[in-house]
């Protein structure tokens, strides 16, 4: 869809580099593209933390 936005959170490896999934030609209409590496990893990362910090202080209120 044109202007769409892209969350490419996929990797392959082409020619020794890290490269997102995204097709070029969905990547050539999108209005914006996350950068792969470094675009969805982090916030991954820091929702995984986020959630471990909820889980061990929910399961310290019940022992």
């Amino acid at each position: 869809k044109e202007g769409a936005i892209i969350f490419d959170a996929g990797t392959s490896e082409e020619g020794g580099m890290l490269v997102g999934d995204a097709e070029p030609e969905v990547v050539s209409k999108a209005s914006l593209l996350t950068p792969v590496p470094g675009g969805i990893g982090p916030i991954a990362i820091a929702v995984l933390l986020r959630n471990l910090v909820f889980l061990t202080k929910n399961n310290r209120k019940k022992t």
